[in-house]
């Protein structure tokens, strides 16, 4: 990356931050429910997935951890054996940058060396482990921990290794090429439903550590179970805001979110004004919110099989 071009996305990264400097500046009483800087972590996937192993939580029964990965700047890194040493094949390649853009989303499954000359650094090379073709997306809002199950990326044995082509390109399993999938009937053979689910308080144990160490109340990661150690998961991905429209009960469980947010703020600034010699002219919320705030609350929905 050329100096000018690096000065350019330093800039760019930086506006954002100085507009909500500025914006929040002018408008106090405007909640900030996640600091920019601690977003800005999950922009970069060695960052992302680097506070994963600082996180001090007891494993017992089910441990967890990351897969192996290693950072590529430039093409002639992946000429170099070396480099590459205790990498095994296949692997996901992903872009170093994780800001949501298209081009973020643009990641290849690499089966030999063959594969990395369609590649364009800098990327992170990701060991793929088999997990059964199932993928646990966790939820965080808040103190809501939501675990669903999904379909991911089917199993690559040994046998198969030598007769694959050399990478497929894809941005989410659905895009997978129909070639792929036709060829392999693992998709028709797996039954979604019969996956068994994390232990909940296994996955909120994480997900609390995620969160206190990162400074987040919105995102989400992606877990797999490792089917080489059944009771071993990986934490391969975490976003910021994600696409909560896919989550069982999203629109009660955000809306009690930011209810909660912006009434501890007015709380806050009620004492601050109480506290004044203006407080004789403060009024407390009229109770009829608190009632508005049930019947949101307790609006059906339904987790089906996903749930957690």
């Amino acid at each position: 990356m050329s100096d000018s071009s690096r000065r350019y996305r330093i800039g760019y990264a930086l506006a954002p931050k100085k507009q909500l400097e500025d914006f929040s500046s002018k408008n106090p009483n405007v909640c900030i429910i996640d600091p920019l800087d601690a977003i800005e972590r999950l922009h970069n996937r060695i960052s992302m997935l680097q506070v994963v192993s600082e996180l001090k939580i007891p494993q017992e029964n089910e441990t967890f951890g990351i897969p192996k990965q290693i950072l590529i700047y430039n093409s002639e890194t992946l000429l170099d054996a070396d480099a590459l040493e205790g990498l095994r094949f296949p692997v996901i390649a992903k872009p170093l940058v994780a800001d949501g853009s298209e081009k973020s989303h643009k990641m290849s499954l690499v089966f030999n060396r063959d594969g990395f000359s369609k590649l364009k650094p800098p990327i992170v090379l990701q060991e793929f482990v088999n997990h059964g073709g199932v993928i646990f997306k966790v939820y965080v809002v808040g103190d809501y921990v939501k675990c669903v199950k999904r379909k991911s990326l089917p199993d690559v044995s040994e046998e198969n290794l030598g007769s694959l082509e050399d990478s497929l390109s894809f941005s989410q399993v659905s895009n997978l090429t129909t070639q792929y999938r036709n060829n392999d009937h693992y998709y028709e053979n797996m039954h979604l439903e019969n996956a068994e689910m994390p232990p909940l308080s296994f996955i909120t144990d994480i997900a609390r550590g995620l969160q206190r160490a990162m400074r987040l109340h919105l995102f989400n990661f992606d877990v797999i179970r490792d089917a080489r150690v059944g009771n071993h998961y990986l934490v391969i991905d975490i976003n910021y805001f994600p696409g909560y429209a896919k989550m069982p009960c999203y629109e009660a469980v955000l809306t009690d979110f930011f209810w909660d947010i912006a009434h501890k703020k007015e709380a806050v600034e009620f004492n601050k004004e109480e506290k004044s010699e203006m407080a004789s002219d403060c009024r407390k919320l009229p109770s009829y919110d608190m009632e508005e705030r049930k019947i949101v609350s307790n609006t059906y929905c339904s987790d089906e099989t996903d749930g957690a």
